[in-house]
């Protein structure tokens, strides 16, 4: 009876997903610009009765809370956009504005159903009068790999006991492990500039020290762990071809399972710059930028989450909505979908049912996410709903038009219900909530912030 009135609390909220995911999504702001969503988000938390603790060095960063007791139980929610994504909600490559910002991770969706199973759940702890605290906690920046991070530094997660979490995706399904450890870095090289043709012999290029770099740093690719990935950028700093470019930078991104791993792989790039520098005659200076943690899994949580994925029910859609889903499948290579249809076991164009546990296992997530950092200072799941059909991957203007449609919009009431549910479990049955907690206590792993001041 407790779990129904969650579920129908969830499902009388349903006007409000609705509105919530069109307005993030209509509002698209990139990391560390969320002024709008953020506002949006507290206002409506205000009047539900939440009260609103703002983090006054993170202008965008805030946690509601509602309660008293514990658990004290985190639910976190997400609302920024990706740079130049603006998308329609169409079959079709078409921005709602040129370059600007969209949501092609579905973080307009994330935010809303972490903000409805937190109101949710608040009234549960109001109608049962039981003690517990529920905070939603609206973090910024997190396409930056940055935002929880610097949460976790300023103390805003201190208190909590347990953390819920959900990412939009192709399928539905519980991730019980993965999100790589992430550390970005860059180099910033200096030389001496000169003309190009007139005295080329008096310049020391800072963009051939750049290149020689990234060479090197495609050679390291063969020496190093498998699941490892090393992404980089550069950027000559404007200078013209007839000008020997005495400044120029390289940007660089390494992914690893474990946080181990990436410092390891970061301090060998350090010293191929330094090699890049010696063989041109030019200075370098890296920066480390900032970080993020693997997840760390937790299986007691994943298997409560589970149970509440099959109990809630993944959302139904309408013949309509296949329809666009279809459209937009058809967009995307066949072997992307093929990809995904095995990785599901499914032929459909929308995932309609849970996936197996062992999907994970076979095809673990080899993004990054700074809430992996909080799988560090609490016990935390994570699940995933079909928000888009099989075969289309985030951060794609099809990602983006499915965000804002009302398919997506339904799959976010369902990641509200699983939520809502895992919560309603953690707060009436305390031998589940102590079972998750021993098992992150005997891990006894230590957490290591990239993020300093």
């Amino acid at each position: 009876m407790t779990k129904q009135f969650v579920y129908d609390t969830v499902n009388q909220l349903e006007d409000l997903c609705s509105e919530s995911c069109r307005y993030l999504w209509e509002n698209p702001e990139v990391g560390g610009q969320e002024k709008k969503s953020a506002a949006y988000l507290r206002e409506v938390l205000r009047k539900e009765g939440f009260v609103i603790v703002n983090e006054e060095k993170m202008e965008h960063a805030f946690y509601a809370e509602y309660g008293s007791g514990h658990p004290v139980i985190a639910v976190l929610g997400e609302y920024d956009a990706l740079p130049a994504l603006s998308q329609k909600v169409s079959a079709e490559k078409e921005a709602v504005q040129p370059n600007a910002p969209g949501h092609g991770c579905g973080h307009n969706l994330l935010g809303t159903a972490s903000m409805i199973a937190s109101i949710a759940i608040k009234r549960l702890l109001e109608e049962q009068k039981l003690p517990g605290t529920v905070r939603f906690y609206g973090c910024p920046e997190e396409e930056l790999l940055s935002g929880k991070v610097k949460m976790a530094y300023y103390g805003m997660f201190d208190g909590c006991d347990l953390a819920l979490s959900w990412h939009p995706n192709s399928g539905n399904m519980v991730v019980d492990a993965g999100n790589l450890a992430c550390a970005y870095a860059k180099f910033y090289f200096s030389g001496i500039s000169s003309h190009a043709a007139f005295a080329p012999e008096a310049g020391r290029s800072a963009m051939d020290a750049v290149e020689l770099m990234n060479v090197g740093a495609n050679y390291l690719r063969e020496h190093v762990i498998s699941s490892a990935r090393i992404h980089y950028s550069s950027d000559n700093c404007g200078f013209p071809p007839n000008i020997v470019p005495s400044k120029a930078v390289a940007w660089y991104a390494v992914r690893a399972p474990r946080m181990a791993d990436v410092q390891s792989i970061l301090e060998r790039i350090e010293k191929i710059a330094q090699g890049a520098a010696l063989m041109t005659e030019t200075q370098v200076k890296m920066e480390l930028q900032h970080g993020c943690c693997e997840m760390r899994p937790n299986h007691a949580f994943a298997d409560l989450t589970y149970e509440n994925m099959m109990e809630a029910k993944p959302a139904q859609f309408t013949e309509e909505e296949l329809n666009f889903a279809k459209k937009i499948q058809d967009t995307v290579s066949p072997l992307n979908v093929m990809k995904d249809q095995q990785a599901y076991c499914s032929a459909e164009v929308m995932h309609s049912f849970v996936g197996h546990r062992s999907i994970w296992k076979e095809y673990p997530l080899t993004a990054s996410s700074d809430a992996g950092d909080v799988s560090y200072l609490m016990p935390m799941n994570m699940f995933c709903t079909a928000t888009w059909p099989l075969g289309v991957a985030p951060h794609t203007w099809q990602s983006a038009a499915m965000a804002g449609s009302s398919l997506a919009q339904k799959s976010a009431l369902y990641a509200a219900r699983v939520l809502a549910g895992t919560a309603c479990d953690l707060l009436t049955q305390p031998e589940k909530t102590a079972k998750i907690i021993e098992e992150f206590k005997d891990a006894h792993v230590s957490y290591c912030p990239m993020y300093h001041e």
